[in-house]
């Protein structure tokens, strides 16, 4: 039987489960603003351990991405996620994830050419570009000074 593009759309259209999108947009929200929380706790943590601004400013980002990575490793992460979607993936959690996920996937080919070569299979193109933008941002900028 042979199938248009389109009445194959409307055929998986109408097969396919619906999505709860008030359910997922509100475990989304909820699960990004509870990240987001623990950051802002984690920050208060850090302050009142005495640590300057600065060094607080990049204690938080580690050790949520640290966590991220963590949970990733331990096969939680896909769990959480599961339940609250887009909220763990959108924070910097989610860049953990991306980083630590192929990495885990590809362990069994070695240390080379699996676990690092692949941890950068899908946040190296995002590193590539925010490096190489913020090179063209500085160059710019001692340029118009």
């Amino acid at each position: 039987m042979t199938m248009t593009n389109a009445e194959y759309s409307r055929l998986s259209d109408k097969m396919s489960p619906k999505s709860p999108l008030l359910r997922n947009i509100c475990m989304a929200y909820l699960s990004g603003g509870l990240i987001c929380t623990a950051g802002q706790g984690l920050y208060a943590l850090y302050e009142a351990l005495g640590l300057s601004e600065e060094h607080v400013s990049m204690a938080v980002p580690v050790t949520l991405i640290f966590a991220g990575a963590l949970l990733t490793g331990l096969r939680v992460f896909d769990d959480i996620a599961k339940v609250a979607g887009a909220g763990t993936l959108v924070p910097i959690t989610g860049f953990a994830n991306a980083m630590v996920s192929p990495a885990m996937e590809f362990k069994s080919e070695g240390l080379v050419l699996g676990l690092s070569a692949r941890m950068f299979s899908i946040a190296g193109p995002v590193l590539v570009f925010g490096i190489s933008a913020s090179v063209l941002y500085g160059v710019i900028l001692v340029l118009l000074k």
